[in-house]
C-alpha cells in the first residue's frame, strides 16, 4: 500500500487527461488484486482492461448501448461510477468483496484526481480567454487611437479591412456605407453583387449580428456567413459582411464583440471621411505622401525583444516618393525571436496600407507556430488575395532561438549576409515574392547554426541601389567589401559604419528609395 502511494506521487504530475490516469490507474489496481478481470469503460466508450475475455462480455453486453446508469449491469460484476466523468468501473464480484477497501480508495483518488484535471483544463481555458480579451482591448486602444485623427476614406476602411481580415483570416469581406445610397467601401466579392444582396435588406432597420445561415439564405451562397451592422447613437450607418473563417472555426460572442467594437470606430472617422470628402480631394500630393510617411513610421517595432544571444540594431528612412520599406521584430510563445524586412512595390498611401496589411498577417501567422515554410506560403496566399495586379512584396524573415539557431525564408528580396570570419554567406533560400500568384510550388527554408560573432545584415534596395550626384549606384559590391571589414564591432556600430559609408557615396544626393537595414549581431 505504501509503495502505491509513492507511485501515486511521483507519477501524478504527468497525469494530462482522464484516459492517462485510468491507463495508469489500471496498472495500480491490477498489481494490488493480482488480477485482471476488471475495466474501465469512459465517457467516449472506450474500453480500458488488460482482459481480453472481460473486454468480448462487455461489447457483448447493453453497457455500451445504455444510455442510464440506474440500468447498467453485468452478472456476476460489480459496477461503480467514476461520477466527474461519467466513467464507469466493472470488477468481478468476488474480487471486489475481497478487496472492496482498497478498490473504493482508489476510485475515490481516481475521482479526485480526474476532478483536479477538470479543474486545471478550465484555469487554463479562463486563462486564455481573459489573455484574449486583454490582447482584444490593447488592440481596441490602438486602434482608437489610429481612427479619431484620420479623415481619408480610403485609410479608414483599409484599416478597418485589416483591422479584422488579419486577425481572424477570412475567406470573403465587405464594408458597406449608407447616406443616400449604398457604397461598398472594400469588398472581395463583385461589388454588383453586394449592392444586389445589400438592396434586399432595410439597414437602419439592423441592430445585431446575423448569422446568414439562419435567414438570408442568398448572402451564405455568396460565402457571407456573418453581418455585423456599425453603428453611431444607436443608428445603423454601414454593414460589415464577414465570410467563414479560414480555419472552419465558428465566430465566438467574443470575436462578435470585437468585430462591433471595431466597427463602432471605424463609423464614425467613414462618416466623417464623408462629409470631409471635398476638402480632402483638394489636398497636395504631398499631404498624401506624409500620410504614407507616418503609417510606414508608426508600423515600425517601438521596443525590440531581449535577448541573451543577440544583439539587434535598426534604421528606417523615408524617402521623398514614399515606398513600403518595413521590418518588423516579434517574440513567439516559444521565446523566438522574429525578424522580417520587406519592400513593397508602388508609392504613396497605397503601399503603406499593404505594408499594414502584410504587418497584421504575419502577427497573425507567427502564432500558429507553423513551420516556416508553410507559414509563407500562407502569407504568400493572404498577400495575393488582398492586393490588386502589380503590387508585390519582397520579403526575407526568420526565426532566432536560444540554441543560435537560424532559421529562414526568403521571398524575393535581397539577400541578407551572413557574416563570418569576413566571410559572406548570402541567404538566399525561398521561393518568389509575395502576392505576385497563389503558391504553387512550396517555399524553401533553410537552418543555420550561428556563431558568436556572426552578424545577420539585411537591407533594401534603396540601400545598394543608393545613388550619388552622377546617378552611379552604392552597389552590392561596395557593401559586401564593407561588412567583410566587420569583426569586433556591436550590432548598432556596424549599422552606423554601414550608413556612414551610403551617406558619404551619397553626398547629400536627394534620394528616390526609401533605405532600410536590420543588423542582427550573435553574441
Amino acid at each position: 500500500m505504501n509503495e502505491m502511494f509513492v507511485r501515486f506521487k511521483e507519477f501524478k504530475t504527468e497525469f494530462k487527461s482522464a484516459s492517462s490516469v485510468l491507463n495508469y490507474f489500471l496498472e495500480v489496481i491490477s498489481e494490488e488484486i493480482c488480477d485482471n478481470d476488471f475495466s474501465f469503460i469512459s465517457n467516449n466508450s472506450e474500453i480500458i482492461t488488460k482482459s481480453d475475455e472481460l473486454k468480448n462480455i462487455i461489447k457483448n453486453s447493453n453497457l455500451l448501448k445504455s444510455e442510464n446508469s440506474k440500468s447498467f449491469s453485468l452478472e456476476g460484476y460489480f459496477l461503480a461510477e467514476v461520477k466527474s466523468k461519467e466513467i464507469l468501473f466493472i470488477i468481478n464480484n468476488e474480487l471486489f468483496k475481497k478487496h472492496e477497501k482498497i478498490i473504493q480508495l482508489l476510485l475515490t483518488i481516481i475521482n479526485l484526481q480526474i476532478e483536479n484535471i477538470l479543474s486545471e483544463e478550465q484555469s487554463r481555458n479562463s486563462k486564455f480567454l481573459l489573455d484574449s480579451k486583454i490582447e482584444q482591448l490593447n488592440q481596441l486602444y490602438d486602434l482608437s487611437k489610429e481612427f479619431s485623427g484620420i479623415l481619408e476614406l480610403e485609410y479608414v476602411s483599409k484599416l478597418l479591412l485589416y483591422s479584422i481580415v488579419g486577425q481572424f483570416l477570412v475567406t470573403n469581406f465587405a464594408i458597406i456605407y449608407e447616406d443616400d445610397s449604398i457604397k461598398v467601401l472594400e469588398s472581395k466579392t463583385d461589388e454588383k453583387k453586394v449592392i444586389d444582396l445589400i438592396s434586399k435588406l432595410d439597414i437602419k432597420t439592423i441592430s445585431g449580428p446575423i448569422f446568414t445561415n439562419e435567414n438570408h439564405i442568398e448572402f451564405s451562397k455568396n460565402d457571407f456567413q456573418l453581418i455585423i451592422p456599425m453603428q453611431i447613437k444607436g443608428e445603423t450607418k454601414g454593414l460589415i459582411l464577414l465570410g467563414s473563417k479560414k480555419n472552419a472555426e465558428s465566430y465566438t460572442q467574443y470575436d462578435i464583440e470585437y468585430i462591433m467594437s471595431v466597427g463602432s470606430l471605424a463609423i464614425i472617422s467613414i462618416e466623417n471621411a464623408f462629409l470631409f470628402k471635398e476638402a480632402l480631394e483638394k489636398q497636395s500630393i504631398e499631404r498624401d505622401l506624409e500620410t504614407a510617411r507616418i503609417i510606414q513610421k508608426n508600423l515600425l517595432p517601438q521596443n525590440f525583444p531581449k535577448s541573451e544571444n543577440y544583439e539587434i540594431a535598426s534604421y528606417s528612412e523615408s524617402a521623398k516618393q514614399v515606398g513600403g520599406d518595413y521590418f518588423d521584430l516579434l517574440t513567439t510563445e516559444n521565446d523566438e525571436i522574429v525578424f522580417a524586412i520587406g519592400d513593397v512595390s508602388g508609392k504613396g498611401i497605397t503601399a503603406s496600407l499593404l505594408v499594414a496589411n502584410s504587418q497584421a498577417y504575419l502577427k497573425s501567422i507567427t502564432k500558429q507556430n507553423l513551420p516556416i515554410s508553410e507559414a509563407t506560403s500562407l502569407l504568400n496566399d493572404l498577400v495575393e488575395e488582398s492586393t490588386v495586379s502589380g503590387t508585390y512584396i519582397t520579403f526575407f524573415w526568420g526565426r532566432l532561438n536560444s540554441k543560435r539557431e537560424l532559421t529562414y525564408v526568403n521571398a524575393g528580396h535581397n539577400p541578407p549576409f551572413l557574416l563570418r570570419n569576413g566571410e559572406i554567406k548570402k541567404l538566399e533560400k525561398g521561393g518568389l515574392i509575395l502576392g505576385m500568384m497563389k503558391t504553387l510550388m512550396p517555399y524553401e527554408s533553410e537552418t543555420i547554426q550561428l556563431e558568436s560573432g556572426d552578424f545577420i545584415i539585411t537591407f533594401t534596395d534603396g540601400v545598394t541601389e543608393a545613388m550619388n550626384s552622377v546617378e552611379e549606384e552604392y552597389s552590392d559590391e561596395s557593401l559586401e567589401s564593407l561588412c567583410k571589414k566587420l569583426k569586433t564591432e556591436n550590432a548598432e556600430e556596424a549599422k552606423e559604419i554601414i550608413l556612414n559609408d551610403v551617406k558619404k557615396f551619397t553626398n547629400g544626393f536627394e534620394q528616390s528609395d526609401d533605405l532600410t537595414m536590420l543588423v542582427i549581431k550573435v553574441i
